[in-house]
Parts: C-alpha cells; sequence; structure tokens
C-alpha cells in the first residue's frame, strides 16, 4: 500500500511540473527554437524590460509557397567591401555569388554575400549571409529588412525558405552592431513570413 501511494504521488508530481512548465510557442521548430534562444537571459539579445514578460516572438504564418530553389551563379573574383552597419563598425564582406529565383511566378535576384571574419572560424566556413528588404518592411517586418543564413551548397542551387527570416538583433536592442541591408538586395513584393516586427515595451 505504501508503495503504491508513493507512486500515486510520484505520478501527480510529475504531472504537476509537466504543467508547470509551458510549451514553447511556435507553428514550425524554426520559431520554436527562436522562442527559446529570446527567452533565455544567456542569449537573448532582448532589453530587460522586454525579456521580462516575454513569451515569443510574432511570426508570419508559415507559407509553402515562400519556400523556394535558387540558382546560384558564383562570383569567385568579387573583392571584399566595407558593409555598413548601424555603428560606426563596418563589415568586411564579398559578394560570394547571385541568387535568381521565383515566388508567384515572378523572377528576382539576390545577392549573398560572405563575411571575411566568419570565413577564419571552422564553423562559419560555409557560411552565407542573405539580407533583404521588401515591402513589407515597416508595414508588418520590421523597417531595416531582414536576415536569412545559409549554407553554401555543394551544387548550383540552394533552397532559400524565407520562413526564416529573421530580424537584426538591434531591432530589439541599439547596443548591438548591425549589418545595414544592401539597397541592391531590395524585392519588389510584400514577403509576409519569417519573423515580424517586434514591439517594444
Amino acid at each position: 500500500m505504501k508503495n503504491i501511494c508513493c507512486l500515486v504521488f510520484l505520478c501527480v508530481s510529475l504531472l504537476s511540473c509537466a504543467q508547470d512548465k509551458e510549451p514553447l510557442l511556435g507553428e514550425t521548430q524554426f520559431q520554436r527554437e527562436m522562442n527559446s534562444e529570446y527567452k533565455d537571459a544567456t542569449k537573448s539579445p532582448l532589453k530587460a524590460k522586454d525579456l521580462k514578460d516575454f513569451e515569443g516572438l510574432d511570426f508570419f504564418k508559415f507559407d509553402a509557397t515562400l519556400v523556394v530553389r535558387a540558382k546560384l551563379e558564383r562570383t569567385p573574383n568579387t573583392k571584399y567591401f566595407k558593409m555598413k552597419t548601424t555603428t560606426s563598425r563596418v563589415s568586411l564582406e564579398r559578394i560570394y555569388g547571385v541568387l535568381t529565383f521565383d515566388i508567384k511566378d515572378v523572377n528576382y535576384k539576390l545577392n549573398v554575400y560572405q563575411g571575411k571574419e566568419l570565413t577564419k572560424q571552422e564553423e562559419y566556413k560555409d557560411y552565407l549571409f542573405l539580407p533583404f528588404l521588401d515591402d513589407s518592411n515597416g508595414d508588418g517586418s520590421y523597417a531595416g529588412g531582414r536576415y536569412i543564413d545559409l549554407t553554401i551548397p555543394k551544387g548550383d542551387s540552394i533552397i532559400i525558405d524565407f520562413n526564416t527570416a529573421y530580424n537584426p538583433y538591434c531591432a530589439y536592442n541599439e547596443k548591438y552592431s548591425c549589418p545595414i541591408v544592401p539597397r541592391d538586395n531590395y524585392l519588389a513584393t510584400r514577403v509576409e513570413a519569417g519573423v515580424k516586427a517586434f514591439k517594444k515595451h
């Protein structure tokens, strides 16, 4: 009888703990991972006052039509240039290639960049940086544009998932230095996917 009582107590305790721990908000794995990172005070770019009541970022609804296959035209002879940031710092970047793709039967092009400093780090040697502007900026999404992380493919095509578009850290906290999206990387359409503009307290 004593063992049964202990077992019942253990089950109730575990159930109570499970109920106390709120599940992470998010429709996709990407959204849940973003919310987990931003909720963690050791990783979050949020200011303390915004982190205090943080429950989750606002995302556009997942849109499968905004997961596109792009043709990558590499540009191996491009030189590094000083990409401006939101502070006096500059980021040494080069155009790694040009991405060509369709959104709703309209053809678009974006430059994809490679950072000089990141190429020196083993974990980022295959990293590509895709910043972009679109017609939702300032009207649903962050006014300064958004970023997408990509990996150098083996072939000449690459998947761009605009549902993984995220805001630069300076959208949450001006102490960060964020690359300013080059005007060349403007898409003349509304990209309603990824992270929405952040409403600060």
